[in-house]
């Protein structure tokens, strides 16, 4: 055939970069909710007042807390819901957490798959879901962060090597 030594290169890296990428998927698709070591989850009953969450959630820097009765979990309360409830001043932040928390919040155990974990946050608009054991119980609540955090540790080499774009740099952590 008539290839050149840089066409015979280009397809040799082109089937190994091919296998990187299916060793990845793999590892994605086959890990648990468990190898993320999720951290205990932040709880506090329903009659919590919301000025005291939110104190809770800045002091720990999370983004959601548990609403917990019996260990369980029946609400949850995040970011989104401070602005979107409380934004405007409509709600007292004296009224209990239970006003304004999402109630009943879909669940995961922790031999769930990431994968699924990460469809689940995408396809519902969740940013983070609680993760319970076999008897319901609260045990940590799982964020966006903490999933792209462990993609990135898969691949650190495409993410953490690209190239700085000085037009993009975050003016603050937030990325102001």
């Amino acid at each position: 055939m008539d290839t050149s030594e840089f066409d015979e290169a280009y397809e040799d890296d082109t089937s190994r970069r091919e296998a990187e990428e299916r060793k990845l998927g793999e590892k994605i698709l086959g890990a648990s909710l468990r190898s993320l070591n999720p951290k205990p989850a932040v709880t506090m009953p329903e009659t919590t007042p919301i000025e005291d969450a939110v104190r809770m959630m800045l002091d720990q820097k999370i983004g959601a807390v548990l609403v917990t009765k019996d260990a369980r979990p029946i609400g949850i309360f995040t970011e989104r819901d401070v602005l979107q409830k409380l934004g405007l001043g409509e709600v007292g932040k004296e009224r209990p957490v239970s006003e304004v928390m999402t109630p009943d919040p879909e669940t995961l155990g922790l031999d769930d798959g990431i994968a699924f974990a990460l469809n689940r946050m995408v396809e519902r608009g969740y940013r983070h879901i609680p993760i319970v054991d076999d008897q319901g119980r609260a045990l940590g609540v799982l964020s966006v962060r903490e999933v792209v955090a462990y993609l990135v540790s898969l691949m650190p080499g495409r993410v953490l090597n690209l190239p700085p774009e000085p037009d993009l740099e975050a003016r603050s952590p937030e990325g102001g």
